[in-house]
């Protein structure tokens, strides 16, 4: 374990945010949890968090937007993970202001807040959404950023903050770019939960959006350990770091290698409304791992065809309990 014992993990209620929060506390972190304050008291996917790391954390409800509850977050911390973000792309077209307040201004407040109290580590979320469809494969670190969309480009913006501070003030900043993350808790939005529980429901046609446009999918516990990575090494300093499996598939190819897991026959049918605007698409991605390999000595556990059966394996597991599936309504479509 690093020297940062004590570590703030803004956006610890979401999908990532959940996983990250229990596997620092098996490691032996003291992990204040950042959550979204909402009047049901409801700590988000914490609630559902794994029976060994239940009450073993500090709980923070606040919003992060707001600058005053940030710092107040990261008093005695001596690291932040900040995951914090709106990340769901068709409503980043709905209402664009939020995701440059809660993406740009949030990531802003988390920086200032840090430089004010001498946080000696940051590691702020990218997303491979930045780098826009592919104009080369595999995707280095050098690929242009294309904002194809409000939320990437919000998300560009707050990498290129996160980036300043490093070098106006020497804050010690790194940035993680996970490819699409997969697994237990993922959103019904995202098209790996949208398919395993429109198959769970006993769909047989199911709706998808373009089937063409290729993904580099990382399993939720790699894309984990890239971030405890980032954490732990020296050498993230001041580096953008991609964490991929360095494998693409096709959306369509993925439908049908999870009907093959589910054992279950499956027709796929485009629905319109699923479909992004035609230049705002993202195509292709595939990540290029050499990076994170060389500077973190990280690579994926669930890496190619075999790695991402096994992921989808575990991921249907999850899903397909009675009691996670209640969760989801796979009758509806997610913005």
């Amino acid at each position: 374990m690093s020297n940062y014992r004590k570590v703030l993990v803004t956006g610890a209620d979401g999908f990532i945010g959940s996983h990250l929060t229990e596997e620092l506390i098996r490691r032996g972190y003291d992990v204040r949890a950042f959550t979204l304050y909402n009047s049901f008291n409801t700590l988000g996917w914490l609630d559902q968090c794994a029976e060994d790391v239940r009450g073993k954390f500090e709980v923070f409800t606040g919003d992060i937007r707001d600058p005053y509850g940030v710092k107040k977050a990261l008093e005695g911390c001596d690291a932040v993970l900040h995951l914090a973000a709106l990340i769901a792309i068709p409503y980043s077209y709905h209402s664009p202001e939020t995701y440059v307040d809660t993406n740009m201004k949030g990531t802003l407040n988390v920086l200032q807040a840090a430089r004010e109290l001498n946080i000696s580590k940051v590691i702020h979320t990218s997303t491979s959404e930045v780098y826009g469809t592919a104009r080369f494969v595999p995707i280095t670190e050098e690929h242009p950023l294309q904002g194809q969309s409000p939320y990437s480009a919000t998300k560009i913006g707050a990498d290129q903050l996160a980036m300043s501070f490093y070098r106006s003030f020497q804050m010690p900043v790194g940035i993680i770019r996970p490819f699409n993350t997969y697994g237990p808790r993922q959103s019904a939005r995202a098209v790996i939960p949208t398919i395993i529980t429109q198959i769970a429901a006993g769909q047989r046609q199911i709706k998808l959006g373009a089937t063409l446009p290729t993904r580099d999918f990382n399993y939720v516990k790699d894309t984990v350990s890239g971030f405890i990575s980032m954490l732990e090494s020296p050498n993230s300093i001041g580096e953008e770091i991609n964490i991929g499996s360095n494998y693409e598939i096709s959306i369509g190819d993925t439908a049908t290698l999870i009907s093959e897991v589910m054992n279950k026959n499956i027709d796929i049918v485009s629905d319109e409304i699923r479909l992004r605007p035609e230049n705002s698409e993202v195509e292709r991605l595939w990540a290029d791992n050499t990076k994170a390999k060389r500077l973190l000595d990280w690579e994926p556990a669930y890496g190619g065809l075999d790695g991402f059966r096994r992921g989808l394996q575990e991921t249907v597991k999850w899903f397909t309990n009675p009691e996670n599936l209640s969760k989801y309504k796979a009758d509806q479509y997610n913005l």
